[in-house]
């Protein structure tokens, strides 16, 4: 059962909680703050939540197992049980799944008959809704797919966190902002934090304030490193790369950035050759403001190689997070480099 961002936002607001979620989609940030929500809202103040909070991870195998044992046990001193489930992962193969199709059967006969005192959450890293486990989960939970964020709703949460934190911006500053940043809210909401504290006492953010604390990792990934990826100039791919990661940009966040820009030219490409207008391909990639540079991009983009590059900055996201070849900032940055030179090639 689907349910958009806003949708779940106004049934948590009314208390109403359903007895299994699922949470999925490159938001991470948005999609944590969800979960934290929900296994919140399933509690009372009288309720002993320590006692019925449990986290269950697939990285461990047969976890899934001990998750749903879980959630058939009734709570004690509560009125739920809460039982998150993260680092769930249905792929386009099943080579790299942690929720396997093996436990297909155990995961439908819950899902049809869910624990009335259970709360259970998904938390996903991939969900391909193609694959049998994968329709499942969609068609029998609430799920919920946490997309990046676009231009206008990043607006709208900056102005939201802005009020949280009693500070002031232009909006031609809040533009200019976002411009930096990119769909990160997670580090959109750090530099606001940071900057209403340096704006002290009058908490007036202005753009020189902005320039000075926040370095930029949007402008160059969507108009230099995409351009250059899509180009095939490696030279030129490493060095803006190496000036990105040099001037603080998280490897993770990166990636998300460029894994965006890249379903978004995938999306234009396939419009353009299939003839679709101007207006159509510009709404169906969520461009805004003057979208030539990108635009243009796109026309010269090959189709396979956006397939493949697609694929490719999933898989490195999830080597990433798993430490697969390196871990740490040398890890991570080793991962890139190696990305990009193929993507360049």
């Amino acid at each position: 059962m689907p349910l958009t961002r806003e949708q779940l936002r106004e049934q948590l607001k009314r208390r109403e909680i359903n007895p299994v979620y699922v949470l999925y989609g490159a938001e991470t940030y948005l999609r944590a703050i969800a979960a934290k929500t929900i296994a919140d809202l399933s509690f009372g103040t009288e309720d002993f939540r320590d006692f019925n909070d449990d986290g269950f991870t697939l990285s461990i195998p047969d976890n899934i197992k001990n998750a749903l044992a879980a959630a058939d046990q009734l709570p004690m001193m509560a009125a739920r049980r809460v039982v998150k489930i993260t680092e769930v992962r249905v792929g386009a193969s099943s080579n790299k799944d942690t929720l396997k199709e093996e436990y297909f059967e155990a995961l439908k006969a819950y899902l049809e008959n869910p624990s009335p005192s259970s709360v259970v959450i998904f938390v996903a890293d991939e969900l391909n809704g193609n694959r049998k486990v994968g329709k499942l989960l969609k068609d029998q939970a609430v799920a919920v797919d946490f997309q990046p964020l676009d231009d206008a709703e990043l607006v709208k949460w900056t102005r939201q966190e802005l009020k949280k934190s009693d500070a002031e911006m232009d909006d031609r500053t809040l533009r200019h902002l976002i411009a930096l940043i990119g769909p990160d809210v997670r580090r959109l909401t750090i530099e606001i934090e940071k900057l209403a504290t340096s704006a002290l006492p009058d908490k007036t953010i202005d753009a020189d304030l902005v320039d000075s604390l926040v370095a930029n990792v949007r402008e160059i990934p969507n108009f230099d490193l995409t351009d250059n990826l899509v180009s095939g100039n490696r030279k030129k791919a490493i060095q803006v790369l190496t000036k990105i990661l040099n001037d603080g940009a998280e490897p993770i966040a990166l990636i998300g950035l460029l894994s965006y820009n890249y379903r978004r030219l995938l999306i234009a490409k396939d419009l353009m050759d299939r003839g679709a207008d101007r207006s159509t391909v510009t709404k169906a990639a969520k461009l805004y403001g003057n979208p030539e540079h990108f635009l243009s991009t796109a026309r010269r983009a090959d189709l396979s190689k956006l397939k493949h590059a697609v694929v490719r900055l999933a898989e490195t996201d999830l080597a990433i997070k798993t430490s697969v070849g390196g871990s740490g900032i040398k890890g991570s940055r080793l991962q890139l480099e190696m990305l990009v030179c193929e993507l360049a090639g």
